[in-house]
C-alpha cells in the first residue's frame, strides 16, 4: 500500500486532470507535495477560477479516481518529451533544464493525461478511494518563485488517510486563521506596511513598538547577567567588507544592490557578524578575555523575493537578537551548551511546550559555490555540534544542505500552543570568518591562535518573534508584555475626572494605562476593550468615586467586583513579576 505522501502526489495529477477537463486550454506548472497535502500551479487562459469552483473540481477528481486509472511510468528522451508537451511552455522549459543537466526525463500517464514527473506515484487510482482530500485555497505564485516570471494560479489542497484526520486538520486551520498574525497585527494596531515605503519593510505602530522595546529590555537584562557586552554598528559598509566576510561571494542574491558613494560601492548590511569582527579586531585580545560575548539588536536588510514575503515572518528589514561569541577551542562545547540553555530559558518563559532541534549540515557538492570551500573544517565542526546535541540528550534530526555558508548550525524549531511549527532560534559555529578576518588572541604561552565564533539569536528577529507571539497568544499577550495593561472607562462623562485620577495613579506605578474618552456607550467601550485583548478593564462611576475604589474586569475571568486601588496595584504587579 502506498504511503500518504505518494497518494498526495498522485492526487495532484488528479487535480490537473480535473482542471484540464474544465479549462482545456490551461497551461500546467508543477504539482509537488507539501506538508499535509499538495498544490498545483496553473496558467489559465483568461480569468482564473475562484474558490467557488472547488466543489466542482472535487467532484470531478472523485469521478476520475473511480475510473481506476493506472499510473504508467516511462523514461523518454528530451526530443520525444518536447513533442508530447509541445503546447505546454512551462513543461518545455523544465525538459530543457533536465536535458542540459543530463538528468533523467520521466513521464506518468493516467488515462489520457500525461505529466512530466519524477514520481513516485501509486499503481492505480484504486489506492485513492479511501483518501480524504479537500481543496483549500487559491493564491498567486510566480513561476519558479521569481517576480521576473509570469504569475501563475496555485491551488492548494490537503489530503489524509481518514476523514477524522481531515476534520481535525480543518479545525486546526480555522483556529490558525483566527490567530493569523497579519490579521491580529492590524486589529491590535501592532504593525503595518506602506506601498510608498516598500514591500517587506514593516512599520511598528505604537503598540508594536512597546512590545519590541519590552523584548529588547528582556534580552539586555538577561544578557547582562550572562556576561554579554553590547555594541552598536552601522547599517551600511564598503563592498570590501562583504567580500572579506564571504557574503558577496556566497550570499549576494539575498543582499540589496550596491550604492555608489564617492565612486565606491557600499551595501546595506544583511547580517551583523562582519561588524562584530571589527569590534573584536579593534585591539589585541588575550586568552583571558575569552569567551568574549558581543550583542546587538542590529538593523539588517535582506532582499527576499516578492512572492516569498509573508507578514512579519518573511521581511526585508529586521532587527535581530544577535550576538557573536569568540571562544578558544577548549570553550566551544561548553559555550554552545550555555547558548542552548538560554534558548530554552526564553522558550519556557513564553510558554513554548515543544521544541525540535535540527542539525543543519553542508552539501559537499556545493563547496565553493554555496559554502566556504574548507572540506576538512566542515567535517570537524559538524562533528562538534553533533556531539553537543548528544551530550545534551536532546532529540534532533540532521538536514543536509541547510547550513550557513560559513559553518554548520543548530536550528531550533518551536511550536505554538496549537502545534504550528516555526523556525526561530539558531546557533551557528563559524570556522571560516575568523580566518578571513585574521582574528587572533594570544594564548597562555604568548603565541597567537585563532578563535572560533558562535553566532546565536534565541529571540530571532523582532519581526518573526512578535509574529510568533501574536499567533501563540492569539493576540492576548500576558500582562507584562501587553502594550496597554489597563483600560479605564467612566460610566458617563460626569466621572471622567475620577477616571483620569485613577489613570494618573496607575501610570505613576509604571503601569501602561489608557483612559477611554471615546464618545460611545459604556457597553460599546467595554466590548471594544475586550476586542483589543485588554488584560484589565477598570470601570468607574458614582459608587466607585464615593468609596475611592474601582470595579475590575479581568480578561478571561470577567467581573472581579470592586477593589481597593492599592490592592489592584499589588495584584497586577505580582502578575507582572
Amino acid at each position: 500500500m502506498a504511503d500518504i505522501e505518494t497518494k498526495r502526489h498522485s492526487l495532484a495529477h488528479m487535480l490537473a486532470m480535473a482542471v484540464l477537463d474544465l479549462r482545456p486550454d490551461t497551461k500546467l506548472g508543477i504539482g509537488p507535495t507539501i506538508e499535509n497535502g499538495f498544490y498545483y500551479d496553473f496558467d489559465f487562459n483568461g480569468p482564473p477560477p475562484g474558490a467557488d469552483c472547488f466543489e466542482k473540481l472535487e467532484k470531478k477528481m472523485t469521478k476520475l479516481i473511480k475510473g481506476n486509472f493506472e499510473f504508467e511510468r516511462r523514461e523518454i528522451p528530451a526530443d520525444e518529451a518536447k513533442k508530447i508537451f509541445a503546447s505546454q511552455p512551462y513543461k518545455l522549459e523544465l525538459i530543457e533544464e533536465l536535458r542540459k543537466n543530463k538528468q533523467l526525463i520521466s513521464i506518468y500517464k493516467s488515462g489520457e493525461f500525461i505529466d512530466l514527473c519524477a514520481g513516485p506515484h501509486i499503481d492505480s487510482t484504486e489506492d485513492l478511494k479511501t483518501v480524504s482530500f479537500k481543496l483549500m485555497k487559491i493564491a498567486g505564485a510566480y513561476w519558479k518563485g521569481s517576480e521576473k516570471n509570469p504569475m501563475l494560479t496555485r491551488i492548494y489542497a490537503v489530503a489524509f488517510d481518514s476523514p477524522d484526520e481531515l476534520k481535525n486538520y480543518i479545525q486546526m486551520q480555522e483556529e490558525a486563521e483566527r490567530r493569523d498574525h497579519r490579521k491580529l497585527g492590524k486589529e491590535l494596531e501592532i504593525f503595518t506596511f506602506s506601498e510608498e515605503i516598500g514591500q517587506g519593510l514593516p512599520i511598528w505602530l505604537p503598540n508594536g513598538t512597546i512590545i519590541k522595546d519590552l523584548l529588547e529590555d528582556l534580552a539586555k537584562k538577561k544578557e547582562a547577567i550572562e556576561g554579554y557586552q553590547r555594541v552598536s554598528t552601522p547599517i551600511i559598509a564598503r563592498e570590501s567588507l562583504f567580500i572579506k566576510s564571504g557574503h558577496l561571494p556566497h550570499y549576494k542574491e539575498s543582499m540589496y544592490s550596491p550604492m555608489d558613494i564617492d565612486g565606491e560601492n557600499y551595501y546595506l548590511k544583511p547580517m551583523n557578524c562582519p561588524f562584530h569582527h571589527a569590534v573584536y579586531a579593534s585591539r589585541p585580545r588575550s586568552y583571558r578575555e575569552l569567551p568574549l560575548r558581543l550583542a546587538e539588536y542590529g538593523l539588517c536588510h535582506r532582499y527576499e523575493k516578492s512572492g516569498e514575503l509573508q507578514g512579519l515572518m518573511r521581511v526585508r528589514s529586521m532587527e535581530m537578537n544577535d550576538a557573536h561569541i569568540y571562544v578558544r577551542p577548549d570553550q566551544v562545547k561548553e559555550e554552545i551548551k550555555k547558548v542552548i540553555e538560554l534558548h530554552e530559558y526564553y522558550y519556557n518563559l513564553f510558554g513554548v511546550k515543544k521544541t525540535k532541534y535540527r542539525l543543519s549540515l553542508h552539501d559537499k557538492k556545493e563547496l565553493g559555490e554555496k559554502y566556504i570551500d574548507m572540506p576538512k573544517a566542515w567535517v570537524e565542526n559538524e562533528k562538534i555540534l553533533r556531539e553537543v546535541l548528544k551530550e545534551l540528550k536532546v532529540d534532533y534530526y540532521e538536514a543536509e544542505n541547510e547550513a550557513a555558508f560559513y559553518g554548520p548550525k543548530i536550528d531550533i524549531q518551536i511550536y505554538s500552543i496549537i502545534g504550528k511549527e516555526y523556525t526561530l532560534g539558531t546557533v551557528q559555529l563559524d570556522f571560516a570568518q575568523p580566518a578571513r578576518f585574521g582574528l587572533k588572541y594570544t594564548n597562555e604561552k604568548g603565541k597567537e591562535e585563532m578563535p572560533y565564533v558562535i553566532h546565536r539569536a534565541p529571540l530571532s528577529t523582532h519581526e518573526r518573534f512578535i509574529g510568533f507571539l501574536l499567533e501563540h497568544y492569539a493576540g492576548a499577550f500576558p500582562v507584562w508584555l501587553a502594550p496597554v495593561q489597563v483600560e479605564i472607562i467612566a460610566v458617563s462623562e460626569k466621572f471622567n475626572d475620577y477616571g483620569k485620577k485613577i489613570t494618573t495613579i496607575l501610570a505613576k506605578e509604571d503601569l501602561r494605562v489608557k483612559f477611554n474618552n471615546d464618545n460611545e456607550t459604556l457597553g460599546k467601550k467595554i466590548r471594544n476593550a475586550e476586542l483589543q485583548k485588554m488584560p484589565y478593564i477598570i470601570v468607574v462611576g458614582e459608587k466607585e468615586e464615593k468609596s475611592g475604589t474601582i470595579a475590575v474586569r479581568e480578561r478571561g475571568k470577567g467581573d472581579l467586583g470592586t477593589m481597593n486601588i492599592d490592592d489592584f496595584i499589588k495584584k497586577i504587579n505580582l502578575e507582572i513579576e
